[in-house]
């Protein structure tokens, strides 16, 4: 059994342990919070007390929480069954397949463009180091860093309502979209994108713009560095292949957490602009006290957190063949 076998077998236990202790925590949480989704419903005069005690029942909620929270378990862990969401009457499983593509296309677009964006930025900003491009990319990092997503989201819906029909105010699709050809309905989904995509990436890009440049700046003073100068090589490929190759790693291990990052910007994302992703279905659950959707969703964001460090320390070890798997913690 070769290392990255025994490596990913390890990382998947330890991720069955986290996933247990972040959902009895979770679980825990919800239960401290005062009064349940019933409450809404015991204020609507057309909803007789009978049919309350039938909904307890059929909730489980008569039950203590530990019990409830052994029912919820044991239905996960059989039937990868989330139980049945208060708000909409649905199986929670479902709501879940149906919201998680949003957020991946939207998680993934976003690290996509701030890669794009940052790398590219931070190396000019390095090589360029002290000079006036290199402290006005620095001013900019600083600002993108600082400006709330919130902020961002609604500077951007106030530019699409002013430049509209040029960008969607929001939603995911068009109202003709069923009528597109399938490449039509790629790009209308691609132009929805834009505006939430620019909105998850400013902060993200700052942060990674200025790691990339105090790498880099790191590497470039190494003695091998100058070596390679002095044996007559050409600059891109000091900075290209010698340099960059050895700063790219550290930026590789931020991947994972920049994923999850990413998951909990959408929350504003997918809110300001309408999106229909997990973030506003979780929101949507907790305001609604909706017992087993938000704990489905808190299960699937650590899922997908583990997924996305997992990822990253295996592409960390494609990168750089000499790191070992089993030293990484």
């Amino acid at each position: 059994m070769n290392e990255t076998l025994l490596y990913v077998l390890k990382r998947l236990g330890q991720a069955i342990l986290t996933l247990f202790l972040a959902s009895a925590l979770c679980f825990a949480i919800i239960q401290l919070a005062p009064g349940d989704y019933l409450d809404t419903l015991r204020l609507n005069p057309q909803i007789s007390p009978e049919r309350l005690e039938e909904l307890i029942k059929q909730f489980g909620l008569d039950k203590s929480p530990l019990v409830q929270y052994g029912r919820w378990l044991g239905r996960v862990v059989t039937h990868f069954d989330f139980g049945t969401s208060f708000l909409y009457w649905r199986p929670v499983s479902s709501l879940l397949l149906e919201r998680i593509p949003a957020t991946l296309l939207l998680a993934i677009a976003s690290i996509i463009v701030t890669w794009a964006i940052a790398i590219p930025l931070g190396i000019i900003s390095a090589v360029k180091q002290n000079s006036t491009l290199d402290k006005l990319l620095r001013v900019l990092s600083y600002f993108g860093q600082g400006f709330p997503s919130f902020i961002t989201a609604l500077l951007l819906l106030f530019v699409a309502q002013n430049l509209s029909p040029l960008f969607p105010i929001g939603g995911m699709t068009s109202i003709n979209y069923n009528y597109l050809s399938p490449l039509g309905k790629v790009l209308d989904i691609g132009w929805h994108m834009i505006l939430p995509t620019i909105a998850l990436s400013i902060t993200s890009f700052a942060g990674l713009q200025r790691l990339t440049r105090g790498q880099l700046l790191d590497v470039l003073r190494q003695d091998y560095i100058q070596t390679a100068r002095a044996k007559g090589l050409p600059e891109d490929r000091v900075i290209y292949v010698h340099a960059l190759r050895n700063a790219v790693n550290p930026l590789i291990t931020l991947l994972g957490f920049e994923f999850a990052s990413l998951l909990g910007g959408a929350f504003i994302a997918e809110f300001f602009f309408n999106w229909p992703g997990l973030g506003r279905l979780i929101l949507q659950a907790v305001q609604g006290q909706d017992i087993y959707l938000v704990m489905g969703s808190l299960m699937m964001g650590a899922t997908m957190l583990i997924v996305g460090n997992l990822l990253a320390d295996l592409l960390l070890k494609a990168v750089d063949p000499r790191i070992k798997l089993a030293e990484l913690k």
